[in-house]
């Protein structure tokens, strides 16, 4: 895509300069339109609990992982910024009636045409679909854990294994049910994929923070023990980047669920629950699901008896001490 877009340019690069009046339409002037913007940004850097989640297929993962996110990240930001310029460098026109709302889509098809454009979408497609299907693969292990740790309603059955496949089959079922669900309520409804997708984001920048600001409160107070044994470490700049990650997570929480029409409503028709879609669905998600933790679930947590190392591992299987366990 980036070959074929640098064929078509019609503007130089300084394009990213020229704000043609833009930020007139926002409130907070070309910031306003600077943080829209940004929204690209956070649709694309995450999915780091993914590569985690499926760190145990890859060899020496404690090592190889954190390099990989790395490298996925480094390779976002490169090949990501670029189709972006060049889009708009070989767009035909800046005021396109879609640009707007079908953003890439619209100048895949504007610059290449309708076969070569249409082509170049199902390629699109097809890496959407593997893409999808990771997640799917994560969700399910993260569904299997939490269940195995009896952190779920029913875990006994969603932690159950099954002895033909060797995989979880229940959360494998109902997640893809899930999935299935929100794609049949986004039919011919575009503005919903917009508030879906951005609740998912948020609250997987939501669950990042759970993790990032714990780790630089104990990093504040000394308690952080970085990793030795030549496992990846960040060294000296842990402290540094941990605050960038931190405030990473809560700016762009921030700037995903703020309720404003030009990301949530950009087009008619126009409904409040759709501005605030994000705020309503988090704010119940959260409120119910600490409530359902708090008076439920938090007296139950632990280890199931067929999970546990003891029921399922033998001293000859499993060579650690008391102490190891």
């Amino acid at each position: 895509m980036i070959v074929l877009f640098a064929v078509h340019i019609t503007r130089g690069p300084q394009v990213v300069m020229e704000t043609n009046g833009t930020g007139a339409g926002y409130g907070a002037g070309y910031l306003g339109a600077f943080l829209v913007a940004s929204l690209a940004s956070a649709y694309v850097m995450y999915g780091f609990d993914t590569a985690s989640s499926l760190g145990e297929e890859c060899l020496d993962p404690s090592r190889n992982a954190p390099r990989a996110i790395i490298r996925a990240i480094v390779a976002s930001f490169v090949l990501g910024g670029l189709i972006l310029l060049l889009a708009l460098m070989s767009v035909s026109s800046l005021n396109g009636e879609k640009l707007s709302t079908d953003g890439l889509q619209y100048v895949v098809l504007n610059v290449l045409g309708p076969t070569a454009g249409k082509a170049m979408l199902w390629c699109v497609l097809i890496a959407v679909t593997v893409c999808a299907l990771a997640v799917h693969t994560a969700a399910i292990r993260l569904a299997f854990a939490m269940a195995r740790d009896n952190n779920l309603p029913a875990s006994s059955r969603l932690a159950r294994v099954s002895p033909r496949f060797q995989t979880p089959i229940l959360p494998t079922v109902i997640i893809g049910l899930l999935a299935l669900a929100i794609l049949v309520v986004n039919i011919r409804q575009p503005q919903i994929f917009t508030v879906v997708t951005s609740i998912g984001i948020i609250m997987i920048y939501l669950a990042y923070l759970g993790v990032t600001a714990p780790m630089l409160v104990a990093r504040l107070r000394g308690k952080w023990q970085p990793a030795g044994d030549g496992k990846f470490s960040l060294g000296r700049w842990g402290l540094l980047v941990n605050i960038v990650a931190v405030v990473w997570g809560a700016g762009m929480t921030l700037n995903l669920i703020w309720p404003r029409a030009s990301v949530y409503n950009a087009t008619a028709p126009y409904h409040w629950y759709l501005r605030w879609g994000a705020v309503l669905f988090v704010a119940v998600i959260a409120g119910g699901g600490f409530a359902y933790y708090w008076f439920v679930q938090r007296h139950r947590t632990g280890v199931l008896a067929e999970h546990s190392l003891e029921t399922t591992a033998t001293p000859a299987q499993v060579d650690v001490s008391k102490e190891d366990v």
